[in-house]
C-alpha cells in the first residue's frame, strides 16, 4: 500500500518540478537544447533532462531504497530498465512525454508517473504542466481527473454504440512495415483515427471516453504503466493482441485497449482479419 502522504507529495513533486523544469523553456527552447536519440524525430530536450534528474531526485528522498525507473535513465543506461522485474517498489518517471510536440511548440505534452509494487502498478498519474491538472488512479479506488483547487471528478468509459463511429488513436509509423498496411486498411472505416504523439494525452482521452480505442506496438513502460492502470480503473478493458494480459514488464507486442471486454473482442477480431 501507499499511504495518502506519500501520493500527495508524488503529486506534488510532479506539479513543483513541471513549473520550474519544464513551462520555463517552452518556446523558449535554443536548438542547441534539442538532440535526437534512436532517429531523427526522437527528441530530447534540456527539458526533459532537468526535469528527471529533480523528479529523481526528490522522490529518492521521499522513497529511500526505491527503484526510480526514468526514460532519459533509460537511454543512458538501457540495464537500468532489467531491475523492473524484480524491484519492489519503483517509481517510472516520463518527464516530458511529447518531446516531439514540446520541441515543435505544440502545447500537448506532460508528465507521467507511475508507482509500481512487485510488477504491478499501484498508482498512476497523467499531468498536464499547461493546465495544472491531472488524472489518477490507485489500483482498486477508481480513476479522477482533479485540479489544484480541490475540484475531483470519478471518470467511467461509455462505449460509442455504433462500431465504425468510433475514434481511435494508433501512430502507423510504430508499426513493422509488414504490419503498417494492414492497420491503416483496417481503420480507414473508424469515424476519426488520430495520433497525438503523446501517451499522456492518449490515455487521459480515453479515460473520458474521448478516444474509443488506442492500438501501439511501443510498450515502453513510462509509456503506459500510469495510463494502462487509469484505463483500467475508469472501467476499461485491455489485453495484447496475443491475448496476454499487460504488465509494465512486458516491453513487446500490440497492446489493444478498449471501452469494455465486448468491444475489445469485436475491434480485435476486426483488426485480425
Amino acid at each position: 500500500m501507499i499511504s495518502q502522504f506519500v501520493l500527495a507529495e508524488l503529486i506534488k513533486i510532479v506539479r513543483d518540478v513541471a513549473q520550474t523544469e519544464i513551462m520555463p523553456r517552452f518556446r523558449n527552447l535554443s536548438n542547441d537544447a534539442i538532440s535526437a536519440k534512436d532517429f531523427h524525430s526522437d527528441l530530447v530536450t534540456i527539458a526533459d533532462q532537468q526535469a528527471e534528474v529533480k523528479i529523481t531526485e526528490r522522490v529518492s528522498r521521499l522513497l529511500p531504497g526505491a527503484l526510480i525507473i526514468g526514460e532519459e535513465a533509460v537511454s543512458a543506461t538501457p540495464q537500468l530498465l532489467d531491475k523492473l522485474a524484480t524491484a519492489e517498489l519503483a517509481v517510472i518517471i516520463d518527464p516530458v512525454d511529447g518531446t516531439w510536440n514540446f520541441a515543435n511548440n505544440l502545447p500537448v505534452f506532460g508528465v507521467i508517473l507511475a508507482v509500481v509494487i512487485n510488477g504491478n502498478t499501484q498508482f498512476g498519474m497523467l499531468y498536464d504542466p499547461m493546465s495544472d491538472d491531472w488524472v489518477m488512479a490507485e489500483r482498486g479506488k477508481g480513476a479522477f481527473y482533479q485540479r489544484p483547487d480541490g475540484f475531483s471528478q470519478q471518470l467511467t468509459i461509455t462505449a460509442e454504440a455504433d462500431f465504425n463511429k468510433m475514434t481511435g488513436c494508433l501512430s502507423l509509423s510504430m508499426f513493422d512495415e509488414n504490419l503498417r498496411q494492414h492497420v491503416a486498411n483496417q481503420t480507414i472505416h473508424f469515424e476519426r483515427i488520430m495520433s497525438l504523439g503523446c501517451s499522456c494525452f492518449e490515455y487521459r482521452l480515453l479515460a473520458t471516453s474521448s478516444f474509443s480505442f488506442v492500438l501501439t506496438p511501443s510498450l515502453k513502460p513510462w509509456d503506459h504503466a500510469a495510463g494502462h492502470l487509469i484505463h483500467q480503473e475508469a472501467g476499461g478493458y485491455s489485453a495484447l493482441m496475443d491475448g496476454r494480459v499487460y504488465q509494465p514488464t512486458i516491453y513487446t507486442g500490440n497492446l489493444l485497449l478498449a471501452p469494455n471486454k465486448q468491444v475489445w473482442e469485436k475491434l480485435h477480431q476486426y483488426l485480425s482479419e
